[in-house]
């Protein structure tokens, strides 16, 4: 059976960094995932209201096979200043698709709407995301907190705060999955008792508070009807050590959306952007076969249901914004 990784977060997965910064008085943040060498990757967007950079060059279609890092970014599209931020810094040490005599970094992003959370986004013409780029660059590590950090710092989950999460598993064959989420999402992580989980079933170890089985499921839509188009969204990252082609990577990112299913109701509507990246840092040589890939994205799309529970788990309340462990 799988287990989780040691520090069940998306860094058990061989080759990957995050690091994370945020801004306490705007209340938001940015999220960086750093692999060591360039890595395959992919994504699948289903939101609605997606705020995103660099999607389509991942399609397996298209010429650019690997990607330096991945940002995750409060802001709206302020946000994506970030990503920009990133890749100049990494040009600066050498990093990127090689053009010529130049280097050119590819850094895809997703942002999510933190823009009405209380905090102060009093920023004129010079919002603070490329300031938080650089600094989450400069913080990536294998170990990180969650909760009010990185892109969850100004994160909501319906009418709770909402966070970084991530979980990992090592599947029965060492192949190792992880994934790492900033859930901001319109619909609810919980049942209508307001404390069970969707995700409750798949909790290891008392991740997220040891949730006893539900005594009812039906689906909380508190706030939906009053939400505006773009204005949440959960963004997330899900890993590999596999070696996958890009056809391979963007099926995983594919399955991992359904993680956002078990853990989020309702998810993908119009008012989210909700986009899945998957990379692969190929750690595991070695053809991945149709069979071995359906555990790994099965294993992902769990992972992801997981890291949403935690992120609201971890949470505590800012301002008006409720945490869960109130």
């Amino acid at each position: 059976m799988p287990q989780t990784g040691p520090r069940n977060l998306i860094t058990d997965v061989p080759g990957l960094k995050v690091g994370n910064a945020a801004d306490a008085r705007a209340v938001t943040g940015v999220t960086v995932v750093l692999p060591d060498t360039a890595c395959m990757a992919a994504a699948d967007v289903r939101g609605g209201g997606p705020g995103t950079r660099e999607i389509q060059v991942m399609d397996p279609e298209n010429l650019v096979e690997h990607v330096d890092a991945i940002v995750l970014s409060g802001g709206s599209a302020f946000g994506l200043d970030a990503a920009g931020a990133v890749m100049n810094r990494l040009a600066h040490q050498g990093r990127g698709f090689a053009v010529g005599s130049h280097v050119v970094p590819i850094v895809p992003a997703a942002i999510l709407f933190d823009l009405m959370n209380g905090g102060a986004k009093d920023w004129g013409e010079e919002p603070p995301y490329r300031d938080l780029g650089r600094a989450a660059l400069d913080a990536v590590g294998v170990d990180f907190p969650l909760g009010n950090v990185g892109a969850g710092m100004g994160a909501t989950a319906g009418a709770l705060k909402g966070g970084l999460g991530s979980a990992s598993l090592i599947l029965d064959d060492g192949t190792t999955v992880g994934a790492l989420v900033a859930a901001n999402p319109t619909g609810s992580v919980v049942m209508d008792d307001g404390r069970t989980f969707w995700a409750w079933a798949l909790e290891r170890e008392g991740e997220f508070g040891g949730n006893p089985p539900p005594g009812r499921a039906s689906p909380d839509d508190t706030g939906v009807a009053m939400a505006l188009p773009g204005a949440n969204t959960t963004i997330a990252v899900v890993a590999t050590d596999a070696t996958l082609t890009k056809g391979q990577a963007k099926r995983v990112a594919m399955m991992a959306q359904d993680g956002l299913a078990r853990a989020i109701r309702p998810i993908h509507t119009p008012f989210d952007g909700d986009t899945v990246f998957a990379l692969a840092t190929a750690r595991r040589a070695g053809p991945v076969t149709p069979p071995a890939l359906s555990q790994i994205g099965s294993a992902a799309a769990d992972c992801v249901a997981r890291a949403v529970a935690r992120a609201v788990w971890s949470a505590t309340a800012v301002g008006q914004l409720q945490a869960y462990r109130r």
